[in-house]
């Protein structure tokens, strides 16, 4: 008892430090964001989303997640990430059925224009594994603002068991570029690109029209942390000189479901 009792406290402690040093990297990033934006721009964050298109998102990631857990076992570790009415399923199932129920009750949620199921069959990652997931995400969109010529804010990032996610509203060859930055960061183990893919002329347009949204916002929205948490004693990475870049792949998309979708403004 007293063996499972000092576990346990071990288990809230790690994620009490997890937590507290994501917040206190988050409050970096912002500062830096502020920077950014007094020498030039380079930082604020943009977004080719319209906002009626990032609240979309957000309504279908809140009832995708309440479905998802009604719906499948308590043992499942379910994560869900959605970009432009693109839902991307991530984490562990016990079985088959649960992976096929997990994606069935996000089809029927209106508007979800397409889904790529990332769930892996089998036990619940650890806590250590998961830690070092913020690790590896966070390296990666520090690469990436790091990078010249890429903007890191037109690229959401997950990752799960270290693989790499990359979803956006990107150009084939703005795509390219983000996938090589993530492959290349110590840790990761492959780079799937969930992107969906603009013309470069449709790019300068949808940032034109979310600069002129911006503008007219009575207040800005929340920058999205740019930095991850401290990896554990668990977490190795190698040099980048002595790192071959992680394979990259491109996601298996499947259709959303049949409701045709709200005209976003």
């Amino acid at each position: 008892m007293k063996k499972t009792r000092v576990k346990a406290t071990l288990a809230q402690a790690t994620l009490v430090v997890s937590m507290l040093s994501g917040v206190a990297l988050t409050l970096q990033g912002c500062a830096l964001a502020v920077v950014g934006a007094a020498a030039g721009g380079t930082l604020i964050a943009t977004d080719r989303r319209t906002l009626g298109a990032q609240t979309e998102d957000r309504e279908i990631q809140v009832k995708a997640l309440s479905r998802i857990n009604e719906n499948v076992p308590d043992t499942a570790h379910v994560n869900v990430t959605v970009f432009n009415r693109r839902v991307l399923l991530t984490g562990e199932v016990p079985d088959d059925a649960s992976k096929a129920k997990a994606e069935a009750v996000v089809r029927d949620i209106n508007n979800v224009g397409s889904i790529v199921n990332e769930l892996s069959v089998q036990g619940a990652s650890s806590i250590s594994s998961r830690a070092n997931d913020s690790y590896l995400e966070g390296r990666v969109k520090t690469a990436m603002v790091g990078e010249k010529d890429l903007r890191a804010n037109f690229y959401k990032v997950v990752c799960e068991r270290s693989v790499i996610y990359l979803m956006g509203l990107v150009t084939p060859d703005e795509g390219a570029h983000g996938a090589d930055v993530a492959a290349r960061v110590p840790g990761v183990e492959q780079v799937v690109k969930v992107f969906q893919y603009i013309k470069p002329e449709e790019a300068q347009a949808l940032e034109a029209a979310a600069a002129s949204g911006a503008s007219a916002a009575s207040a800005p929205a929340p920058a999205e942390a740019t930095v991850g948490t401290i990896p554990d004693s668990g977490v190795t990475s190698r040099p980048l000189d002595t790192q071959s870049p992680a394979p990259v792949k491109n996601s298996d998309v499947h259709p959303g479901s049949a409701k045709p979708a709200s005209t976003v403004k």
